[in-house]
C-alpha cells in the first residue's frame, strides 16, 4: 500500500470523528448556523430590507423572510452582478456560479468567501469516508478522472464567473493535483463531444481508478472507450478502477447499464452537490441516504411537498420533519440566499442520523389531471419491472397526452431509449403502469374511473437523448434531462426520433 493510501486512512478516522458530531448533533448546529446567518447578515441590504435585527427566533425569520425562488431574488442579484457590495452577505461574492434555469435563462448564484470551503470539504469528506467504513484507499495512490465543466473563468464586475464544476476544478488540493485527470487544457475543451473524444485519448493508457461524473456522460464516456478498444469492458482497460462517484441525478436508471460496460458491480460514492451548496453525501455503504450536512454554513427548511403551491404553506425546521414525506428544500446560506427554493425534494431515510433521499423536483410532475406523479414513482415503477425483466434502460422521459386521437382516453406517454428492449412492448407498458397506480393513489382512481387510460411507451431511437440534447445545445457537463414535464415542450422534440 502506497504512503498516500496509509496518510489517507489516518485523515480518514479524523474526519469522520468531526462527522460524528453532525450525526449526534444536527438540531444544534442547525440552531447555531441559524444564529451564525442572521448576526452576520444584519447590516446587508437584504438583512435590513427584512429588520434582521429584531429577529430572534425562527418563527420570527419565517414572519418575516418569505420563500423565494430565484427570480424573487433577481433584484438583489443584480445589484451583485453590477458590483454592489454588502447585498445579501457581507463584502462581495468570491465566484459567481453560472446555471441555466428553466424560465429565468443564466442564473447566477453567489458563492462567498465563507461557503466555497464547504464545497471542497464535503467532497473531500464523502472520499473519506468511504476510506474509513470500508478500509479501501488503494484508488488514491492512481489516476482520477473528473468529469466537469471547463474551467476556465470569466468575469463580472470583479467577480470570477464559471460552472460551479468549473470553479472547483481552479480549487482541487494540491495533494490531488498529480493524480488528476483529463489535464487542463482537456478540461478546457468547451464543446463536449471534441472534450470527450480527448479525454478518452488521455486516459486510456492511464491507471484510472476512480471515476466521478452525472451518469450519463460517463456512460458517454464509457461508451467512446469501448468503441476506441474493440468492445472491452471498462475493467479491462482500467483494471484497478474500483470507485465510482456520482450526482446529479438518480443512479438506479443508469446502474444495469453502467455496470455492464464496467463488467461488474462497482462501489459507489452518491453525492449532493449544488451551486447553492453541498448539502449531503453518502457517508456508508450500509446505510440508506446522503448524510445532510447540517454544519456547513446552510440553515435547512423543509416544506410539505403537497402544499408547496399554496399560499402560505407550512415551513418546518430540521427538528419536526418525518420519516418517509416528500418536502421541498429550502435553503440560508453563508452566500446569501435567504428563504430561497433550490427546487429539489427529499424524504428523510433516518432521523439518527439525518439522512436523505432525493427524489425529485418540485416543478417536474405530471399532475394535468390532479395525479401528481412525482420522479421517484416513475423511476421506481420502470426500473422495478425493467430489472425483473432483464430490460436495458438507457434513459426515459415522460409527458401528458392531454389531446389524443378521436376516442381515446389522455394518458402518460412515456418516451424511453432502450439498450435492450421488451419483446412485447404493450405489455410491458401496462405492467409498469400497475406498479405506478400502486405507488400513486390518485393516479390509480384515475385510470379505474376511466378519466386516463393506460401509459404508453414510445421507443426511442439508438442516441435519441445524447442528440436531442446536442440541438439543444445541452449536451454535457452538469445538463440533465427532466425525468417528467406538464407540458409537452420536450415530448414534442421527442417525437422524430420513435421507432416502430
Amino acid at each position: 500500500m502506497g504512503l498516500k493510501a496509509v496518510l489517507s486512512k489516518v485523515f480518514a478516522a479524523w474526519v469522520n470523528k468531526d462527522l460524528n458530531k453532525i450525526r449526534k448533533n444536527s438540531v444544534v448546529l442547525q440552531q447555531k448556523t441559524f444564529q451564525h446567518l442572521i448576526s452576520s447578515a444584519q447590516n446587508t441590504v437584504f438583512g435590513k430590507d427584512h429588520h434582521f435585527d429584531t429577529i430572534n427566533s425562527y418563527e420570527d425569520f419565517k414572519k418575516q423572510v418569505p420563500i423565494r425562488d430565484y427570480e424573487d431574488l433577481r433584484p438583489y442579484i443584480d445589484r451583485i452582478t453590477h458590483g454592489d457590495p454588502d447585498i445579501l452577505w457581507p463584502g462581495k461574492p468570491e465566484y459567481l456560479a453560472k446555471t441555466s434555469g428553466t424560465t429565468s435563462g443564466i442564473k447566477y448564484i453567489p458563492i462567498s468567501k465563507e461557503s466555497m470551503p464547504e464545497h471542497i470539504k464535503a467532497a473531500r469528506n464523502a472520499l473519506l469516508s468511504y476510506i474509513h467504513e470500508t478500509g479501501k484507499a488503494g484508488f488514491v495512490n492512481g489516476k482520477m478522472i473528473f468529469l466537469q465543466g471547463s474551467p476556465v473563468l470569466s468575469e463580472k464586475a470583479g467577480i470570477s464567473v464559471g460552472r460551479l464544476s468549473g470553479i472547483v476544478a481552479n480549487l482541487v488540493p494540491g495533494y490531488l493535483q498529480k493524480n488528476r485527470l483529463p489535464s487542463y487544457a482537456v478540461n478546457c475543451i468547451e464543446d463536449w463531444e471534441q472534450k470527450v473524444d480527448a479525454i478518452v485519448e488521455e486516459t486510456i493508457n492511464a491507471d484510472m481508478r476512480l471515476i466521478s461524473g452525472i451518469p450519463p456522460w460517463c456512460q458517454m464516456y464509457f461508451d467512446r472507450l469501448a468503441s476506441k478498444t474493440g468492445g472491452k469492458k471498462i475493467k479491462n482497460i482500467f483494471p484497478n478502477f474500483t470507485l465510482f462517484v456520482y450526482g446529479g441525478v438518480n443512479f438506479e436508471p443508469y446502474r444495469a447499464r453502467i455496470e455492464e460496460s464496467i463488467g461488474f458491480k462497482i462501489d459507489s460514492i452518491e453525492t449532493y452537490p449544488a451551486s447553492e451548496g453541498f448539502i449531503a453525501f453518502q457517508d456508508s455503504q450500509k446505510e440508506k441516504g446522503l448524510l445532510l450536512l447540517t454544519n456547513s454554513g446552510m440553515f435547512y427548511e423543509f416544506i410539505p411537498a403537497e402544499e408547496f403551491f399554496n399560499e402560505n404553506p407550512p415551513r418546518l425546521s430540521l427538528q419536526d420533519v418525518e420519516l418517509d414525506k416528500n418536502y421541498a428544500l429550502i435553503l440560508n446560506t453563508t452566500a446569501g440566499l435567504w428563504g430561497y427554493s433550490i427546487g429539489d425534494t427529499i424524504k428523510f431515510a433516518s432521523k439518527a442520523p439525518y439522512r436523505i433521499v432525493v427524489t425529485g423536483r418540485i416543478k417536474h410532475y405530471i399532475s394535468a389531471f390532479g395525479e401528481h406523479v412525482i420522479g421517484e414513482e416513475v423511476e421506481q415503477a420502470l426500473m422495478s419491472v425493467a430489472n425483473e425483466e432483464g430490460i436495458d434502460v438507457v434513459e426515459f422521459t415522460v409527458a401528458p397526452q392531454v389531446n389524443p386521437a378521436e376516442g381515446e382516453l389522455p394518458y402518460h406517454e412515456w418516451f424511453i431509449e432502450f439498450g435492450k428492449k421488451p419483446t412485447d412492448i404493450k405489455a410491458f407498458a401496462l405492467k409498469v403502469d400497475k406498479v405506478l397506480q400502486k405507488k400513486n393513489i390518485y393516479y390509480f382512481d384515475l385510470i379505474e374511473g376511466n378519466i386516463l387510460q393506460p401509459l404508453i411507451i414510445q421507443s426511442l431511437a439508438k442516441d435519441a437523448f445524447i442528440d436531442y440534447m446536442r440541438s439543444q445545445g445541452k449536451l454535457g457537463g452538469q445538463n440533465k434531462v427532466p425525468r417528467l414535464s406538464n407540458n409537452r415542450e420536450i415530448a414534442d422534440e421527442l417525437e422524430k426520433y420513435i421507432v416502430e
